[in-house]
């Protein structure tokens, strides 16, 4: 079997963090072969540590998708630039990973999986916490019923100071949003995957600015007042066709020691289930139902992984990468599809109209 070869726009923070090093650990299965990025000296770096000798190097998008050679395509920037990076790579012919989240507004975003169908290439987005021991133990035990019905559900993405203060974080108009569209976009993509529940009726949503003038004890240093117009909070109450309801609650910076970060919290007619974190910010997952008369807790050990994500030595990140690329050789559906990405986006979107207008969004 012949290597994917991969190209990667976008050589900032997410791409040295999690994309290049973890598919730099699947070499029986890619190479990078190309690096694009608007700063030319990102690219170079990129390519000399993660590309082999002959990788080529980019500024403009546009002349990577012109090479025949690329099969894949990592879509790695601000997230105002995905939706047209990922709609320009699908229709150039290659297979795309986008990072979450999907696009700023569900608009951009269905224009991706519009693309996706018309060219018959696959698309993904980056939720890589799907991948994570605690997540795949809790979706299987759904899968399986575990828990009955799932009648009611929690995401959590809380941060009590943690605000990014590098690149265009702190940009609502490169980025579309805080903490809601950045960290928000996990925790429920987390409860929709595993209630498997991807029709919401009404989204109900506010939308807070108000530590913008207090930047002390933020974990990554003071963030600049003056620049910085994206919320510090932000939570929705999601209502699904089903009667489901699904609260989410997301924070860059609020005043509580309640930190969760990619965590659920499931309630079922037959038991539930808690993502619980810790100060040291280890998960622990938790089990609750009645067993013999008596309410009972079980706190499943850290395990094997599930077959087909790979071994459990692997990180999330490297998990993620090596069932992104085995679809595309096996020709099979990637675990993130981009019509499940959509619904988040729509979701997220729907938040942020509600607080906007004080109204109950019916999608």
């Amino acid at each position: 079997m012949s290597k994917l070869n991969i190209g990667i726009i976008g050589c900032g923070g997410i791409a040295n963090q999690k994309h290049m090093p973890s598919l730099a650990k699947l070499s029986e299965l890619a190479v990078m072969t190309a690096f694009c990025d608007i700063d030319i000296e990102k690219a170079k770096k990129a390519a000399s540590e993660f590309g082999g000798p002959d990788a080529k190097i980019y500024t403009d998008y546009q002349e990577l998708l012109k090479d025949e050679s690329i099969d894949v395509v990592h879509v790695l920037t601000p997230n105002l630039q995905h939706s047209f990076i990922t709609v320009d790579a699908l229709e150039a012919g290659k297979h795309v990973m986008c990072e979450k989240p999907m696009a700023i507004n569900s608009a951009e975003a269905r224009k991706m999986v519009d693309a996706a169908k018309r060219t018959g290439k696959k698309l993904t987005i980056g939720y890589q916490n799907r991948f994570n021991d605690d997540s795949q133990t809790l979706y299987r035990a759904c899968q399986e019923g575990s828990l009955g019905e799932i009648y009611m559900a929690k995401a959590h993405a809380i941060r009590r100071r943690a605000l990014p203060t590098w690149g265009v974080f702190a940009d609502k108009e490169q980025q579309g949003g805080g903490c809601l569209i950045d960290i928000g976009t996990h925790a429920l993509d987390l409860v929709l995957w595993f209630t498997d529940n991807y029709k919401p009726k009404s989204v109900t949503g506010s939308v807070f600015y108000k530590l913008k003038d207090k930047p002390e004890g933020n974990m990554f240093g003071p963030w600049n007042s003056e620049t910085l117009n994206v919320e510090d909070s932000a939570f929705g109450l999601i209502k699904m066709e089903n009667g489901a309801t699904i609260f989410l609650e997301s924070s860059w910076a609020l005043n509580t020691t309640d930190e969760k970060e990619a965590k659920a919290s499931l309630y079922g007619t037959d038991g539930g289930a808690e993502m619980k974190q810790g100060a040291d910010f280890r998960g622990e997952l938790v089990f609750n139902n009645v067993q013999f008369g008596k309410l009972t807790e079980m706190k499943p050990k850290s395990g094997p992984g599930i077959a087909y994500f790979g071994p459990n030595a692997e990180d999330p990140g490297t998990r993620e990468a090596r069932q992104w690329l085995q679809c595309i050789v096996n020709d099979t559906e990637p675990v993130v599809t981009p019509e499940q990405a959509f619904v988040v986006t729509q979701i997220l979107e729907a938040i942020y109209q509600s607080s906007e207008t004080g109204k109950e969004v019916y999608l």
